[in-house]
């Protein structure tokens, strides 16, 4: 049986949940997205506070703003970092530049789906973890897929904010299309 094969039976397959776009205003970002493709509406979280982050197995300050919104039902995130320290974001794009940045994917089990990941030669590219909580990774798959791979558990603080920003887009008029957040929303 091939390796495919194995983690297929398994019921270990990746499934994009979110796309992240790099971009050098994320509020700007969201209202011409919206603007133009109906995606939304969006929600600004300034500077989002991480209890703890490393790069590529070293600590680092991840200074970062985004803004998600939903298109259909993929959660659309636009991405920027406040500096450029070395980071996930940085291996990818200079402050000015945009593009798909990485594919979200929620998994059963983190340690598990990243240890395959890296078995297939991605590298871990950041270790996170909110304040509230949520563990994330982002791993380095731009050599095989062309942007980072995001990764985390559908923990409860998690899940809570994707049907969030999914029920506000059920039904949205347009109206108010960048909202900011604080540090809760449920």
């Amino acid at each position: 049986m091939s390796e495919a094969a194995a983690r297929a039976a398994a019921g270990w397959t990746l499934r994009p949940v979110q796309i992240a776009y790099h971009v050098a205003d994320p509020a700007l970002a969201a209202a011409a997205s919206a603007a133009a493709y109906g995606w939304g509406p969006f929600f600004l979280f300034e500077h989002i506070p991480l209890a703890r982050a490393s790069y590529r197995g070293r600590p680092m300050r991840f200074d970062h703003t985004s803004a998600y919104g939903q298109a259909g039902e993929l959660m659309v995130e636009f991405i920027t970092q406040h500096d450029d320290a070395p980071s996930p974001l940085r291996d990818a794009f200079r402050r000015d530049e945009r593009g798909v940045h990485h594919i979200a994917h929620l998994v059963a089990d983190l340690g598990a789906a990243i240890g395959t990941l890296v078995a297939g030669g991605a590298a871990v590219a950041l270790d996170a973890e909110t304040t509230d909580g949520v563990r994330f990774a982002m791993l380095d798959t731009r050599a095989r897929l062309g942007h980072m791979t995001e990764l985390y558990e559908p923990v409860p603080a998690l899940t809570r904010f994707y049907d969030y920003v999914r029920r506000k887009a059920v039904g949205w008029d347009g109206r108010d299309p960048v909202r900011r957040l604080g540090a809760r929303t449920t």
